[in-house]
Order: C-alpha cells, then sequence, then structure tokens
C-alpha cells in the first residue's frame, strides 16, 4: 500500500518521516547493546529525557502505550489477596479507550473510566468517589495532558496539581501521560519540567510531534524506573542496538521549540473551516495541533471517506467529530487544500445547521462563542 502524502495526512502527528538529519543521525549513531545497558545513545537519550521532565531517571520503550503499561505495572503491581489494583483514567482518554483491553490483560488492573472535565482533567469528585471507596486496594490516578479527545486542550499545572493533591491523600500514584506534553508546554510557554512535576511518573514520546520514527519514554524516580526496566524484559520490549532509534530522538528533541509552528498552522486551519457552512468546530481552551470539526448530515466514517476522496486523510472519533492533528510536513499549502476539501464535501450535504462554533463546554452545541465561559 503506497502511503498518503504527509502534506495531506491529518490523521495523527506520528505520520511524519524521518528526514535527513535524523537519517544522518541514524547512520552515525554509536551503539552497545541497551539491554546490557551499555547503549550510549540510548543512555544520552534518557538522561536528556529524565532532564527536560525534572526526573530522576527515564527508560527508553518502543511506543508510549507500553510506557503506560509498565507505568501501571511498576507502581499498583500485580493482583493480589486484597485484588485487582486501581487504575483510575478518564473515561475519554486514550488509555481508556484505545489501551483499556492492554491494561486489563497484562496489568491486571481494574480500570475505572471517570468522567472529564471541559477541558479534560478527570472530575475531582468522581476521582474522590471511586478512591475512597477503594477498600485499601493500591491505586493509580491517570491523566493525560494535551486532552487529545478535547481537541488536544493543553492542562496547565494548577490542574495537575488539584488532580495530584487529591490522588496522594489516597496514597495513590499519579501517572502523567504526557505523550504530547511538549505541545502542551509550548502552548502555556512554560518548561515541560514544570507540568510533569506533580505526577510520580510521566510517559512521554518523541514520535508524535516531535517527529521521531518512534519511541516513547518512561520517567520518575531511579528505583521507579528501575522496576519498569525489568519489566520491560519481561514483556519482551527491550531492545538491543536501540541507539539507532535514540539518535534520531535526540534530534528531534532540539526542535522542541518547533512545535508552536504546528499550532500556528492548526489555529490557519480551524479559521479556514470557520468560513464553511455547516462545520462545526470544537474549540479548546488552550488549542494546540488539533483541529475537530465535524458536519451535520455526515458520521465522522462517512466524512473520513468524503475526505479522503479528495486526498485529505483524517481520523474520525467516537464524539462525533474528525480528528485534523498537524505535524512538522504541513504547510499553508495543505492548510487550504484540507478546507477546500472540507468544503467540497459540506456542499454535497444537506445543510442542517448553517452556525459554526460548537465550543468545548459543549460539544453538541453550534453556539459562536470563541472563547470559554
Amino acid at each position: 500500500m503506497t502511503p498518503a502524502d504527509p502534506w495531506l495526512d491529518f490523521r495523527s502527528d506520528t505520520r511524519t518521516v524521518p528526514d535527513a538529519r535524523m537519517r544522518a543521525a541514524m547512520t552515525a549513531a554509536e551503539v552497545g547493546d541497551d539491554v546490557y545497558g551499555d547503549d550510549p545513545t540510548v543512555a544520552l537519550l534518557e538522561a536528556r529525557v529524565a532532564e527536560l521532565l525534572g526526573t530522576e531517571a527515564a527508560l527508553l520503550t518502543p511506543t508510549s502505550t507500553m510506557a503506560n503499561l509498565l507505568a501501571s505495572l511498576a507502581a499498583a503491581g500485580s493482583p493480589g489477596p486484597r485484588g485487582a489494583p486501581r487504575l483510575v483514567v478518564g473515561e475519554d482518554t486514550h488509555m481508556s479507550f484505545l489501551e483499556g483491553d492492554g491494561l486489563r490483560t497484562f496489568a491486571g488492573v481494574e480500570l475505572l473510566p471517570v468522567a472529564q472535565r471541559p477541558d479534560g482533567l478527570p472530575d475531582l469528585d468522581a476521582v474522590d468517589e471511586v478512591l475512597a471507596g477503594g477498600g485499601g486496594r493500591p491505586a493509580v490516578v491517570c491523566l493525560e495532558n494535551t486532552s487529545m479527545m478535547r481537541s488536544g486542550n493543553a492542562l496547565d499545572v494548577t490542574a495537575t496539581l488539584a488532580l495530584a493533591d487529591l490522588a496522594h491523600r489516597y496514597d495513590a500514584h499519579v501517572h502523567l501521560d504526557g505523550a504530547r506534553l511538549a505541545n502542551a508546554a509550548v502552548a502555556l510557554g512554560v518548561r515541560p519540567a514544570e507540568l510533569a512535576a506533580p505526577a510520580d511518573s510521566v510517559a512521554f514520546s518523541v514520535s508524535k510531534g516531535l517527529g521521531a520514527p518512534v519511541g516513547g519514554l518512561l520517567c520518575g524516580t531511579h528505583a521507579f524506573v528501575a522496576r519498569a526496566r525489568a519489566l520491560r524484559t519481561e514483556l519482551g520490549g527491550s531492545m538491543h542496538q536501540a541507539g539507532v532509534l535514540a539518535a534520531p530522538a535526540l534530534v528531534a528533541l532540539e526542535r522542541l521549540p518547533e512545535l508552536a509552528a504546528d499550532h500556528a498552522t492548526a489555529a490557519a486551519l480551524a479559521a479556514g473551516f470557520e468560513t464553511v457552512p455547516g462545520v462545526e468546530l470544537m474549540r479548546p481552551q488552550r488549542p494546540t495541533n488539533m483541529v475537530m470539526a465535524r458536519l451535520a448530515g455526515l458520521t465522522p466514517e462517512e466524512c473520513a471517506g468524503r475526505l479522503a476522496g479528495h486526498g485529505v486523510r483524517v481520523l474520525p472519533l467516537p464524539n462525533g467529530f474528525v480528528r485534523f492533528a498537524v505535524h512538522r510536513a504541513h504547510d499553508m499549502i495543505g492548510v487550504r487544500a484540507a478546507v477546500r476539501a472540507l468544503a467540497a464535501v459540506a456542499a454535497t450535504v444537506p445543510v442542517a445547521r448553517t452556525t459554526t462554533g460548537g465550543d468545548l463546554l459543549e460539544r453538541g452545541s453550534s453556539t459562536t462563542r470563541t472563547e470559554e465561559a
């Protein structure tokens, strides 16, 4: 199958390809054997990500999904005499609806999805109720930043602190799924370490907006990362000459400030969609690199299929929207092509409502507000 053109592929910010500099870094990478702990390029990447997030240590994993799984295992342990550990997650998070089966199967947790606030933070009253009724079983409370199903909304440190303070009152472990934490930090104008500080562990991706070909990292204390490293071996996630993967990730880390350009491109995309009759947009309070749109009269799958007919690839989501995830291969030429494609699709659909908007507080509305109330 021929891959889609990156400049018209908005399905995910993982759809980038390594550029010449990354490929050169892979070729020149000094490697050892990470299973034996002597790959210098992996060690350098882990040290730099730990420094970036303000943690004691970091562990390279094939994916952020494995990082989240390892965090659950390392924090809560396996089911014991008191029953399965509890994993409290927002009901619309990646860990809940895309990683849930793996977490139940391989971590043996009781997955407990809770409602989320409009900004993506798990509802604190719901979390409090779950933790209070736990009967002393270990718990991991999870947070996602950015909040993907809230159109990539960036959560500030105040939100993370509120959840962490609550969880720590019950001696729960706080895990931050920070696959796109770099986007959040750039959008908020703060250091990633500031957003990570309230959490006990953090999963961080180098293969999304940062553009590396593969890889996630799990960050935490030395003791926590040592447990996760042993568990990675048990799960078959250890890699030998992994320096060839760590090398382009080191290049990607240097490009963290460039995420601001992706955010600007996403804002231009949203502005273009506002001109298309019948399009409703989700409006996050602190937008990053995602735009979520829907057309009255079309399911997300139908909308995605018709856009594909115009060469534009998007991701249909269960919340009724299609997602445009902007990455470093996108520019204004691609933005204009995407707007034309959505306008062409909209022109074929009877318009049930012509207002644009769709506030993040009321995803099903058709208001014209541009800021959160």
